[in-house]
């Protein structure tokens, strides 16, 4: 059975206009020399009866390794999108402050996986080996498929509100 997630897209305002979006590299061996697709929100499955929206500000803290910092406005729904292996993503976005804390330092939750595939053979990974900010079209390119549709809504919803 699919199962459901929910995440995060911290974001953060350029000087003038735009905006960068922050965004984590899967960690283990698989994603090792991978790009295109192997970037992901901040994100992990929901514990039984967890609100999405607080399970998705844990997730976000847990990868990172840190305390989000405070929002100084509402977090943005951005809804939710189905992967192409059929897991659920909800998400919500969070502007980041400047000067936020030093992404640099990221310290991962790790996951115990099997590698190489079908060998027996277990290994602990980080979940996220790096994050990045990148522009909108960036993201999209880099981003899970379906998840590029956040980047979007993101856009829209701060279009909409003229902030």
């Amino acid at each position: 059975m699919p199962t459901t997630s929910a995440g995060l897209l911290p974001y953060r305002r350029l000087p003038g206009a735009g905006i960068e979006v922050l965004l984590g590299h899967m960690g283990g061996p698989f994603w090792a020399r991978k790009d295109e697709g192997a970037w992901t929100l901040l994100k992990g499955e929901l514990d039984p009866d967890e609100d999405p929206h607080v399970a998705a500000l844990r997730e976000a803290s847990e990868e990172l390794g840190m305390a989000l910092p405070p929002s100084s406005a509402p977090d943005i729904e951005l809804g939710e999108v189905r992967q192409r292996a059929g897991k659920k993503v909800l998400a919500w976005a969070r502007e980041w402050p400047r000067p936020g804390p030093d992404l640099e330092q990221i310290n991962s939750n790790t996951v115990e996986i099997e590698w190489p595939p079908r060998s027996g053979r277990r290994i602990e990974v980080p979940e996220i080996d790096r994050v990045a900010w990148l522009a909108p079209d960036d993201a999209r390119r880099l981003v899970v498929s379906a998840q590029a549709a956040f980047v979007d809504r993101l856009e829209d919803a701060l279009t909409t509100t003229g902030t």
